[in-house]
């Protein structure tokens, strides 16, 4: 029966952390002027996934409305864009 609470009470604290989730909006916001992958990670902290293509590399960041995509060619963000 401990289990079953301790199991219930992790679950819902997930589905909280859920919702604090940053929308699209503040995502772009705070990142708002950056031009580095360090002045990135800053602003944003470590991105929910990382896909590289040779010296390319794609952050994608989960948001509670979708999710923002920034294009880093070397050490330079060049490209960011906002996914459903």
């Amino acid at each position: 029966m401990r289990f079953i609470r301790t199991t219930v009470a992790l679950f819902s604290l997930l589905l909280l952390a859920a919702c604090f989730a940053p929308s699209k909006a503040d995502l772009l916001k705070k990142a708002k002027g950056v031009s580095s992958r360090a002045e990135l990670e800053d602003a944003l902290g470590e991105p929910s996934d990382v896909s590289k293509f040779g010296p390319i590399e794609k952050w994608t960041y989960k948001a509670s409305d979708g999710s923002v995509v920034f294009v880093l060619a070397g050490d330079t963000v060049t490209i960011e864009a906002t996914e459903d």
